[in-house]
């Protein structure tokens, strides 16, 4: 599924050493920014974007190297890509705490935004999020077999095009937990959708177990962290389950606007 790189309220604004494209719709007191997958644009939040900002003041963004946002070169870190966001809804004028909304790479992203910036965040909800963990999934499965398939996937990957965040993506550092991150409302949606052929190790019916395990555990590390484990949707849960993203979105506004 793809859609057109930028959108018709789209505007830009000078964060940093770059212009960030982004968009901004909805009303009230509560902020939603949107942080995509790597390599992504705010496009990414199409089936979204217009129902969220039913619900509250919502932002969604291209990072830099994406979308219509200034194309760099250079190798950026998910703390990078933190600095910026950060920067971003300083400069336009957000300073009251997000609620950050995440997918994939984006949820790197969000981990190290919401330990280093806790006073710009007050909720997380992440979609399908990125793990340096996802590869020791595969090899705790079949060592051998795994080494050599995450060898092709990184080949893959480099005949894609080496993305800003490629090397960083790879290098499987840890990334902030709780307590890293302040006790806040926390909601994890996994895709533990099963695959009738599945192309590597990493989407066989062991590994979406383990997976949907994995950020289980993670998400009720926090006091008020849940986990949301869904067989209808693939990676994209915005764009499979749009519905559910909406619900779970709802209960985390409900959350905040009650403390």
């Amino acid at each position: 599924m793809s859609f057109p790189l930028s959108a018709a309220g789209s505007k830009l604004v000078q964060v940093k050493d770059a212009e960030l494209e982004y968009e901004m719709a909805g009303s009230g007191k509560t902020v939603i920014l949107l942080e995509a997958g790597g390599g992504a644009a705010l496009s990414d939040w199409e089936l979204v974007f217009q129902q969220m900002a039913k619900q509250a003041t919502v932002i969604r963004y291209s990072r830099a190297g994406n979308g219509n946002s200034t194309a760099i070169k250079r190798h950026f870190t998910s703390r990078d890509y933190a600095d910026y966001a950060s920067e971003l809804l300083t400069k336009l004028n957000i300073t009251a705490p997000v609620i950050l909304v995440a997918h994939s790479y984006g949820g790197s992203i969000a981990r190290d935004f919401a330990a280093t910036y806790p006073a710009q965040v007050k909720a997380l909800l992440m979609l399908d999020p990125s793990s340096e963990h996802d590869v020791d999934i595969i090899r705790a499965i079949n060592l051998e077999q795994g080494n050599r398939e995450i060898a092709q996937i990184k080949l893959d990957d480099m005949a894609n095009g080496m993305s800003n965040q490629y090397l960083d993506f790879w290098s499987k550092r840890p990334l902030p937990d709780y307590p890293q991150i302040k006790d806040m409302p926390v909601t994890v949606i996994a895709s533990v959708k099963t695959h009738e052929k599945p192309s590597n190790l990493f989407f066989t019916d062991q590994a979406r177990q383990m997976w949907g395990e994995m950020w289980q555990q993670w998400a009720t590390a926090f006091p008020q962290g849940r986990a949301v484990l869904t067989k209808k949707s693939g990676h994209y849960v915005q764009f499979d389950e749009p519905e559910l993203v909406l619900s779970e979105l709802q209960l985390l506004l409900e959350k905040s606007e009650s403390d």
